[in-house]
């Protein structure tokens, strides 16, 4: 039975070396390759990932230290343990292979007790280094914050998908977080473990975006080698996000189709295949079903993606969530520039919820930190907010403006409640569903807001 334990790779010189330590290792449940040389090691990290990697010091072409050294400057997420074995050891090179990154170092005769050992250790080390590393980002990522009924509705479709592989396709104007809820999808799925890796479609020029997504493999005129690992590669076993998908062009959309569908792509200028594994997190400020009318994005791409279709709400249909939001950054940024934190007034919540927020929360993030920065006082009022260029809210559907900050909520509320009883047809219990809300407290709610059950 093949091993199915972690994946360790021997690169050594010695055939007889190569296959005992391969023999003593998959006997321990590993899953074992061999090399001979530096060379072939480093092609072999670029195509698989590894836990472990046993290395020669002493080897033809580049030695075991300048191959150490490459390793080290591979991306953290595929980087190996490296555990050094030499026939010719001595304290200075001990040192030197310590310093350039060695979980440790062992000398020939190899007592395969001794090395199953230092094995098993390097692994407990990277994987711990791996989750304290997650765990750091995790720290620093901002929560989803706001109880607002679309909000409630966006966690309960998190909790629905975030537990599957499926793809999913977040729609969103510019500044609403579709990538803090990619990444949220990320940390709630079954992936976890693995690396969230971002590429952003529209920050790219056409001409380096194959080379950010699939790495690739030059020779310059000096006779040194480029080499770069591609971004796909790097979320090997984890979750890649395709941010503003839509911009990107169609000779690069028919590569990422292909590279979906057969789970491997080519590096620009390599000929060798390299496999890949990845949950796919797609997300766009377009329309893509008018993109595709266009000629601008393919449709069979389209269907790739659009397995779970989810919507991020614009600030505007979430305005109660506003004064949470804004009180959310106030302390942020107070925290960040070290000064005293601020709170505002009741005027000031009525003209940031009075907004239309064409940039939405980033937006509002923006105008929070501007406030901390340049406004002393502590309590900030709605004369220390600009004018906002007139670009209010609409009045109500009746014509007439929002008396006080109350009115402001129940509007946006009832807006939203409508708006979903419109999508399905006037069907409170699928309403209900896309809210996240039971059946009857959406009646109690309907009732609450003057919202018939056929209106």
């Amino acid at each position: 039975m093949a091993a199915r334990g972690p994946k360790i790779l021997v690169v050594d010189d010695e055939p007889a070396i190569r296959q005992s330590l391969r023999g003593a290792l998959t006997d321990e449940s590993y899953q074992c390759a061999t090399v001979e040389n530096g060379e072939a090691c480093l092609a072999e990290l670029e195509r698989e990932s590894y836990e472990a990697v046993l290395l020669d010091i002493w080897m033809p072409g580049i030695d075991g230290l300048d191959t150490l050294a490459r390793i080290q400057d591979l991306p953290l997420g595929v980087r190996p343990a490296v555990i050094m074995i030499s026939g010719h050891g001595n304290i200075e090179t001990a040192v030197k292979a310590t310093k350039l990154g060695a979980f440790d170092f062992i000398e020939k005769p190899l007592t395969l007790e001794k090395v199953t050992v230092v094995v098993k250790n390097a692994i407990q080390q990277r994987r711990a280094q791996a989750e304290l590393q997650r765990l750091r980002e995790d720290t620093d990522l901002p929560e989803i914050i706001g109880g607002s009924v679309p909000m409630k509705a966006l966690r309960q479709q998190l909790k629905l998908m975030a537990g599957t592989n499926g793809r999913v396709l977040i729609y969103g104007e510019s500044g609403t977080g579709k990538e803090l809820v990619a990444r949220a999808i990320h940390r709630a799925s079954l992936r976890a473990d693995g690396p969230f890796v971002e590429v952003n479609c529209a920050a790219l020029p056409e001409d380096l975006i194959e080379s950010e997504l699939f790495g690739h493999r030059r020779t310059n005129l000096d006779g040194t080698a480029d080499h770069k690992i591609g971004k796909m590669q790097k979320a090997h076993g984890g979750t890649f996000f395709l941010n503003e998908v839509g911009d990107m062009s169609l000779k690069t959309q028919a590569k990422v189709l292909r590279a979906f569908d057969e789970h491997r792509f080519e590096p620009v200028g390599a000929p060798q295949w390299i496999q890949v594994d990845v949950r796919v997190i797609a997300a766009t400020n377009k329309n893509l079903e008018k993109e595709i009318e266009r000629g601008n994005f393919r449709e069979d791409l389209f269907y790739r993606l659009n397995v779970i279709p989810f919507t991020v709400p614009p600030l505007r249909d979430r305005a109660e969530d506003i004064p949470q939001l804004a009180a959310h950054f106030l302390r942020e940024f107070a925290t960040a520039y070290g000064r005293k934190p601020k709170e505002l007034s009741d005027d000031a919540i009525e003209a940031l919820m009075a907004y239309h927020w064409p940039g939405n929360v980033r937006e509002l993030r923006n105008l929070m930190e501007r406030i901390v920065i340049l406004y002393p006082q502590r309590r900030v009022e709605a004369r220390h907010l600009p004018a906002f260029d007139g670009a209010r809210k609409p009045p109500a559907k009746t014509g007439q403006g929002f008396g006080s900050l109350h009115e402001v909520k129940e509007a946006a509320e009832r807006e939203y409640i409508l708006r979903k009883l419109e999508e399905t047809g006037g069907n409170v219990t699928r309403a209900s569903e896309l809210l996240g809300l039971e059946r009857s407290n959406l009646y109690r709610k309907m009732k609450a807001l003057g919202i018939a059950p056929k209106e």
